[in-house]
């Protein structure tokens, strides 16, 4: 079965030239004397003419794997929805390799199947080429890596998929051991603890595209079983690094999408990136700001305005006159997901506020918003107010990006990329009723909080940064703690005992005894970047064999019960109550 040309490499310059081409019937018109048939490859499509009276034909549908031998020949008329759109070949022999059923789904880009059906037949979904182009891609992006990484003394190492089950904010998926009754290997959550070993084992600079397991509810850009860019230093500073980094994204973008980006990459604090845009991830190709209006209401008829210690808002443009109790009932329900009460909107129509709330409204905060505001005509005013800061602003930011797709404002095909630095070390969780990490518990505190662990962790600040790709986190990480005393302070505030330190990271904490370097590292979400990169939304599409929302693979349906006897090898009996 030999080939001469892939289809989608044909042009011009083949005119004349004899070719055997191989692939896939795309589609076929049957003319009676005269057949064409569409030929698909991994590279493209072109067009087979076929003159049934002068060579045998076998049966061809939809599908079927054919060779075809013939010549290069222009086409009257240019077909300029094909790439090789001004050429076609003339057939002078067509072999059969293969038949094919009929397709649970059209094989092309617009296509007529479901999710659930395409990951079902994904083998056949992974035919169509906007599938492949998506690929293509995230192969250029790990292609990028190696290239650039290399070519700074980086040195690819990869960690064990076997490890320790260590808490590290999600669940861990367990492998029982056969040999060891009772005991059980972890899948990593990332190679956190292996590459910060790596640093201290002396190697300074290493890298790997690691595989990581999280068993934690899905949503459509995660996945139980991804893929990160792994990366980790030795003796860099925080600026130094993010340059390095810098670097990275500049090349993938140049590589990928032929854009050149300008650096240094902005760097906005994360209380700025929280306050203003209500998001830890800020898009900033639109406005739409979070405004505080707490002062305007500090005499407030309205108690729950007076009372809270932060009232915010945004202004939406050009929306009152659509904006229908239905609308508001949805902006109260995207709030409670916010631990808000609700919030409450205003209206301003016929240079007048309207709306159950504005009876609340002194003449002087009237005054008072439309300056502070700059209300225009046919604007809504939401505002959302609690004693917790944290989640009025990440409320209104859930409303903010969504009135950001609804009204059009991000202009496609645009790429907004800046790091988020100086994080919140830790955060209070009230169902656990603790302190946990913002990022993970080997994160450094910045020199100048380090009085706080004792008195008041919530003031303590990290030296952490997320980058920030079109309102995703595509990328995270910070400088660790390498002395042992801090790391066992972090440990202890975060709720471990002794014994915990000791069952979990022992064998950790002891490799600080003998001379850790400074060092710090990120990961970028391969398949989060790959996600951005070409323009869907949708993680699914970006893994060549993805779970679905319930962590199902449709096509093999894994996971499935196993025999009895490998659950007797593992020692492992299911209960009958579950």
């Amino acid at each position: 079965m030999k080939r001469t040309h892939y289809n989608g490499r044909l042009n011009e310059n083949n005119v004349n030239e004899h070719v055997t081409l191989l692939g896939w019937v795309h589609k076929w018109r049957n003319l009676g004397s005269i057949m064409f048939v569409d030929l698909r490859d991994t590279t493209g499509i072109v067009q087979i003419m076929i003159n049934t009276d002068k060579i045998e034909v076998p049966d061809i549908r939809n599908e079927y794997v054919i060779q075809v031998e013939g010549v290069v020949a222009l086409k009257e008329a240019e077909n300029t929805k094909l790439k090789t759109g001004k050429i076609e070949v003339i057939a002078e022999k067509i072999n059969l390799i293969n038949t094919a059923s009929t397709t649970p789904m059209i094989i092309d880009d617009n296509t007529d199947a479901l999710e659930d059906t395409r990951l079902k037949y994904r083998y056949l979904d992974l035919r169509r080429p906007c599938m492949q182009e998506i690929l293509r891609t995230r192969a250029k992006i790990v292609r990028c890596v190696h290239e650039y990484l290399d070519s700074h003394d980086f040195i690819e190492v990869e960690t064990p998929i076997l490890c320790l089950s260590t808490p590290e904010g999600a669940r861990d998926y367990l492998v029982p051991s056969r040999i060891h009754k009772g005991h059980f290997y972890a899948l990593p959550q990332s190679p956190q603890i292996y590459k910060q070993l790596l640093m201290i084992g002396g190697l300074e600079r290493y890298y790997q595209v690691a595989r990581c397991f999280r068993d934690e509810d899905l949503r459509a850009d995660r996945q139980p079983d991804f893929t990160q860019i792994d990366i980790e230093t030795s003796f860099l500073d925080q600026e130094q690094f993010l340059t390095l980094m810098e670097g990275l994204i500049a090349k993938i973008m140049k590589d990928v999408k032929g854009i050149d980006i300008k650096l240094p990459l902005r760097r906005m604090e994360y209380d700025e990136a929280v306050n203003v845009y209500g998001s830890d991830k800020p898009d900033t190709r639109f406005g739409m700001h979070l405004q505080d209006v707490k002062e305007l209401f500090k005499d407030s008829a309205f108690e729950a305005f007076k009372n809270a210690k932060s009232v915010k808002c945004i202004v939406v443009n050009g929306v009152a006159d659509k904006t229908s109790r239905k609308v508001m009932d949805e902006l109260n329900m995207q709030a409670r997901k916010f631990s808000l009460k609700g919030v409450t909107v205003i209206k301003y129509l016929n240079s007048e506020f309207e709306g159950s709330f504005v009876k609340f409204l002194s003449e002087e905060e009237k005054e008072a918003l439309k300056n502070k505001l700059d209300l225009k005509e046919n604007d809504i005013i939401i505002i959302a107010a609690s004693d917790n800061n944290t989640n009025v602003c990440f409320g209104l930011g859930a409303i903010r990006s969504a009135y950001a797709k609804e009204l059009g404002l991000i202009k496609p095909e645009t790429y907004d990329l800046l790091w988020v630095v100086h994080w919140p070390l830790f955060e209070y969780s009230e169902q656990e009723q603790r302190y946990v990490s913002n990022h993970h518990p080997f994160t450094r505190p910045c020199d100048e909080d380090l009085k706080y662990l004792d008195t008041d962790p919530s003031k303590v600040y990290a030296q952490a940064y997320d980058i920030v790709f079109n309102g995703y986190e595509a990328g995270g990480g910070s400088l660790r703690i390498y002395d042992g005393k801090v790391q066992k302070k972090i440990f202890e505030i975060l709720g471990l005992t002794d014994e915990d330190i000791k069952n979990k990271f022992g064998f950790f904490i002891n490799a600080f005894n003998y001379g850790t370097p400074p060092h710090g590292g990120m990961a970028f979400g391969l398949d989060r970047l790959t996600m951005i990169l070409t323009g869907t939304n949708n993680i699914r599409d970006v893994i060549a064999f993805p779970k679905n929302l319930s962590a199902v693979c449709p096509m093999s349906n894994a996971p499935q019960p196993v025999d009895e006897q490998q659950l007797r090898d593992l020692h492992i009996e299911i209960s009958k109550e579950d």
